[in-house]
């Protein structure tokens, strides 16, 4: 493991952005982003287990690519090396970076690789503001610009209706062909946790195009009870392949997330993909419901993470663990499929999938997904 810091390099504009796309999560990584964990308000009374599901989450990630870590001082530098050690996390394979954070939800404030035609990566500099909600969040709005430091990247920032462009990685998701899959909830909603106040969906969609490539843009209503992010795609809905969505469902008509689920379903049927085909939906069982201390926690098997080899998936001690992994296994038959607990971690609002963040391979887009 080696500790670095970040080297500057130049920003550019939100301009000729029209041959950028974002990639796919299952094309090839150059490594993957998380934040070692040390903001205990995140899973109060809960905190202990949650170093040793980092690790876990690390020494599966490290032995087929770079895992970047970030730690705020030399003293969390050290309690990281420590339970990485103790936990088997390979230490080659791992780099540990003095970048602050207020918290560890790297998917979110950590940087939104690209692509352009070139195969050249660079970073769409979006603005976070914790998710509209929370006050802290200082040091996780700069960390998107240092990691790009770090890789070298430049940064081209995203405008909307003339103010940067407020938006976190969970709530999107790519083909890397020019498809995105997000909700009305989280980038629409007039009321809740606003994050562009009084710009309307064709300026969302415009924006989303200059910065990600996403020509077609499908709309998911709501998310999950329990999610904190007002609507966050990636517990409910995600693309595992060009052409294939898996969306979750709720069996039960009496659960609280019956209604939104099924209203996502039947919106589903109707997605067109880029070319105008019509995506294969492929379903994914929700666990039995998870509460703590009398909330609903946003438990969900789509919080999933596909890196180089591997696909880690949340489990939640539940009877449907074993059929979400084995349909995930059958989308992803190149990678091996593994289950990473989280009954502790989902506490924090989220799982797996919010707390990575990859960065691209250079080279050509729309690599395949095996």
């Amino acid at each position: 493991m080696t500790a670095s810091g970040d080297s500057a390099r130049g920003a550019g504009a939100d301009g000729g952005a029209a041959s950028r796309m974002m990639p796919a999560e299952w094309e090839p990584h150059a490594g993957t982003w998380i934040s070692w964990p040390h903001y205990r308000a995140d899973w109060p009374g809960k905190f202990e287990p949650i170093p040793w599901v980092f690790a876990e989450i690390v020494r599966r990630l490290a032995p087929r690519e770079t895992v970047n870590i970030l730690v705020a001082s030399a003293g969390e530098e050290r309690d990281a090396r420590r339970i990485l050690a103790r936990a088997g996390a390979p230490e080659q394979g791992v780099r540990l970076h003095r970048i602050p954070t207020e918290r560890c939800w790297a998917r979110d404030f950590g940087p939104i690789f690209v692509r352009d035609a070139a195969g050249s990566v660079s970073v769409a500099g979006f603005r976070f503001n914790a998710w509209a909600r929370y006050p802290n969040y200082r040091q996780d709005s700069q960390v998107a610009a240092r990691i790009a430091r770090v890789t070298g990247s430049r940064v081209d920032h995203v405008l909307l209706a003339g103010r940067p462009m407020v938006l976190e990685g969970g709530s999107i998701d790519v083909n890397g062909r020019g498809s995105l899959l997000t909700t009305e909830e989280c980038l629409l909603d007039a009321e809740v946790q606003v994050r562009n106040p009084g710009v309307p969906r064709a300026e969302v969609e415009a924006a989303l195009g200059r910065a990600l490539g996403a020509r077609n843009v499908l709309w998911l209503s709501a998310g999950i009870a329990g999610d904190d992010t007002h609507g966050h795609v990636d517990d409910i809905g995600r693309f595992a392949g060009p052409t294939t969505i898996v969306l979750c469902r709720e069996q039960d008509p009496s659960d609280v997330n019956y209604r939104a689920l099924e209203e996502n379903r039947e919106r589903a049927q109707g997605f067109r993909l880029e070319d105008g085909s019509r995506p294969e939906i492929v379903y994914l069982p929700m666990p039995a419901p998870l509460v703590h201390a009398g909330q609903r926690l946003p438990a969900s098997y789509a919080n999933y993470y596909v890196a180089n080899g591997v696909v880690i998936v949340p489990t939640f001690n539940d009877q449907s663990d074993r059929e979400a992994l084995g349909i995930l296994s059958d989308l992803f038959p190149g990678r091996a499929v593994i289950g990473i607990h989280a009954v502790d971690l989902v506490w924090g609002r989220g799982t797996l999938h919010c707390l990575t963040q990859q960065e691209p391979q250079p080279g050509s887009p729309a690599a395949p997904r095996s």
